[in-house]
């Protein structure tokens, strides 16, 4: 989704809160990259600052648990050799 940053990252931070996407999934949705969503964020931040705190409590949570997603996936790993 290219076109006005600001309404891409409104629709950013409506899905990630909605859903919980981690930032890569939203980066995959959307078709930008990882970068992209950041300064998404940043820009949410200004225009938009209650959406702005719901998506920093969901990116929070994201990275607080990355560590458990990156052991599952290599424990599924091995366990495919």
């Amino acid at each position: 989704m290219k076109g006005d940053p600001e309404e891409r990252a409104l629709a950013v931070g409506r899905y990630i809160a909605h859903t919980g996407a981690t930032v890569r999934a939203a980066a995959v949705v959307f078709g930008v990259s990882k970068s992209t969503i950041w300064k998404d964020q940043a820009r949410l931040r200004r225009t938009s600052p209650g959406l702005w705190a719901e998506v920093q409590a969901v990116v929070q949570k994201n990275k607080a648990e990355r560590h458990l997603r990156g052991g599952e996936a290599t424990r599924l790993k091995y366990l495919h050799k």
